[in-house]
């Protein structure tokens, strides 16, 4: 074909380059309806609300349950405390919810960026082997014989209430506000590098109480969280780093589950 036959040429036009040839798109930026602010008003909501959920929980069941007990000592059962935190979450999520909503533009799934991977048994594979390798990088830290969070394992039912509360709610809740509405904003602010690590370090602080504030476990709980804020930046879905999420906390579960024979001897976790 001559040139004067070529359309591209006549059109003043170059041919359009193969696939592989072709200039990759640039990633989207963090740009979320929500502001700084909006991120500041939900993780206010939700320190209140837990404590009111707590307070109110706690007066409940020591009426009606163990009045022969001081309201100190029933505030600080395993059960009173995750149905507080069940019910504080749900609050919380609906003003997530109205945050999008009154921002305008795309839904709530659009704007945290939800996307579902169609790969999503790669990244619950990926949760477990975190999981397995971070268990092993633990033994070779410093761990406290006891950390407050093991008092959520006295009892079989305890034991239950935390596995399946760490495999639901839990781990939704959190990537929603620290990779679904926290990182954003911060990625926006200071760049993606700062926004992961900054990210990842709150994450790793809010653990800190249920790891009696020792340097050993919180790293470990940082570890976990810049993975998850990693996965979050590049797959830019939300839904990815959740299902890492509920991997790693479902194989902390099954070995524990495993060590105690189906949480009926939860003592040998101590030995």
């Amino acid at each position: 074909m001559s040139s004067s036959q070529n359309p591209w040429t006549d059109a003043g036009q170059q041919p359009p380059l193969p696939e592989w040839q072709a200039p990759s798109a640039p990633l989207p930026v963090e740009n979320p309806p929500w502001s700084g602010w909006d991120v500041l008003q939900i993780a206010f909501l939700t320190l209140v609300s837990i404590f009111v959920f707590l307070l109110a929980i706690t007066v409940g069941a020591q009426r009606v349950l163990y009045r022969r007990l001081p309201i100190t000592e029933v505030a600080k059962y395993p059960l009173v405390t995750v149905v507080a935190q069940l019910l504080a979450y749900l609050l919380v999520f609906g003003f997530m919810a109205s945050i999008v909503k009154r921002s305008g533009g795309r839904g709530f799934r659009d704007s945290i960026r939800w996307n579902w991977p169609r790969n999503w048994g790669v990244f619950l594979a990926g949760g477990a082997v975190l999981s397995v390798g971070l268990q092993g990088l633990a033994h070779l830290l410093p761990m406290p014989r006891e950390l407050p969070i093991d008092r959520f394992f006295q009892t079989p039912s305890e034991a239950w209430a935390l596995s399946v509360f760490g495999v639901t709610l839990a781990p939704l809740f959190e990537e929603l506000f620290f990779r679904g509405f926290l990182y954003p904003v911060l990625a926006r602010r200071i760049g993606v590098v700062l926004g992961v690590v900054i990210t990842a370090a709150c994450f790793g602080l809010i653990h800190a109480p249920q790891l009696g504030r020792a340097w050993g476990p919180v790293l470990v709980v940082f570890l976990v969280g810049l993975a998850l804020t990693i996965v979050r930046a590049v797959t830019k879905s939300v839904a990815a780093s959740l299902l890492i999420h509920i991997a790693y906390n479902g194989t902390i579960s099954v070995l524990i589950f495993a060590a105690s024979d189906g949480f009926r001897h939860l003592d040998k976790l101590n030995q």
